[in-house]
């Protein structure tokens, strides 16, 4: 499955990065610019098409339909079609609640009781981002004063927000729709390059100083790896296909993440090390290899084409060889420390986990959009594991 797409900003930036395409000057409408302008002048057209509805239709308060499309109207289709079920949910939560204890008791209480309830409820049915919306339709339902029965105005509150509802779903899906599912195969080829970079810098600490940006790197990539994870959920709301490669794609982001954590930790007070040299050159050239692999997975994902083999990396090859290395120099331990051989153990141990994961993305996504692709030898490819990221 292709996703095809019209080329957005950050896209253009990706291009750059993986040199595809030359950089250009910057002008006032650039592609974000752009998207910005969109997004305003459909949020606009969706509110003023509500309003104008509701006067066709005779509704007495039309502009909480105007209120709806504007709240639920989000950047990206996903987005606005997740923003309409939760206010659409606490609509008819609130309306039936407002209606249902309006009719008993003094009004404070029956009031106090009605929020409770709502919340309560929202949470036990898994509709807490709804619990707000049903508290400000009891609000209007049980506080605001109009001639006629309670029920007219439930009803009432209901057809203005379904009206909302409909206008920004028929506005962000006809008029120059925005996908979360482009913007997230964006999202992870970027989320890539970066993880090549805290790879890099991580490095840098082994039989070395720190990198000075180490912590800066790992925070970008947390916060990539967060609004990917945005993104996806978005994502499964659009009826599109695609979704299983960057389901995969973001599972393998999060795995490799938690391995360069875990090899940060390894390198810690290995300056002195003696014994991992005698790794040398197979473990530097593995280290090589796993920083062109990242910057190849990149790519694969911009071209959305993961049958392609990467040339002049050998991942199977390189873990072979330090394997091999490792038989050779065990016996010298002897006259190391205990630490040190422990370090030197758990680096190349977390190397050939990141070269495997990284490796099983690429073949992976290619089994799960469907290409056929010329069988690797090598190496059992691992499953991405679940990472201390999901749910955030």
């Amino acid at each position: 499955m292709r996703l095809r797409f019209k080329k957005t900003h950050s896209q253009h930036e990706l291009a750059v990065k993986l040199r595809l395409e030359a950089p250009q000057n910057s002008a006032l409408l650039s592609w974000e610019h752009r998207r910005l302008a969109i997004h305003a002048a459909k949020t606009a057209l969706a509110a003023a098409l509500c309003w104008w509805l509701a006067l066709q239709f005779g509704l007495h308060d039309g502009y909480w339909g105007s209120i709806s499309a504007i709240i639920v109207l989000q950047s990206d289709v996903g987005s606005t079609v997740s923003a309409s079920r939760e206010r659409l949910l606490g609509t008819l939560i609130g309306a039936l609640l407002g209606f249902s204890f309006s009719l008993f008791g003094p009004l404070l209480l029956s009031y106090i009781l009605a929020i409770l309830v709502a919340i309560v409820a929202s949470g036990l049915l898994g509709l807490r981002n709804s619990a707000r919306l049903a508290c400000v339709t009891i609000t209007i339902i049980m506080l605001v004063h109009r001639e006629g029965p309670r029920w007219g105005l439930a009803m009432d509150r209901v057809g203005e927000v379904i009206l909302g509802i409909v206008v920004a779903l028929a506005v962000t899906t006809l008029v120059f729709p925005d996908r979360a599912l482009l913007r997230l195969r964006d999202g992870l080829a970027q989320e890539f390059l970066m993880l090549g970079s805290f790879f890099e810098a991580v490095l840098e600490g082994f039989r070395g100083a720190p990198a000075k940006n180490l912590p800066e790197l790992r925070e970008e990539v947390q916060a990539a790896l967060r609004a990917n994870n945005q993104l996806l959920e978005a994502a499964r709301h659009e009826p599109s296909g695609g979704r299983e490669g960057l389901e995969m794609l973001s599972q393998f982001g999060r795995s490799i993440f938690d391995a360069i954590v875990a090899l940060e930790f390894s390198v810690e007070g290995s300056r002195e090390d003696g014994f991992a040299s005698q790794l040398e050159p197979e473990l530097g050239r593995l280290a090589v290899d796993i920083r062109s692999g990242f910057h190849h997975v990149a790519g694969r994902i911009h071209k959305w084409r993961f049958d392609v083999l990467p040339p002049a990396i050998h991942l199977e090859q390189d873990i072979a060889d330090l394997e091999a290395s490792m038989d050779a120099v065990r016996h010298t331990g002897i006259g190391f420390s205990q630490a040190e051989i422990l370090r030197a153990y758990a680096v190349q141990l977390h190397l050939k986990q990141i070269a495997r994961l990284l490796r099983a993305s690429r073949a992976e996504t290619s089994r799960a959009v469907g290409e056929a692709q010329e069988q690797e030898p090598g190496i059992e490819t691992p499953a991405p594991v679940k990472s201390k990221l999901d749910g955030q």
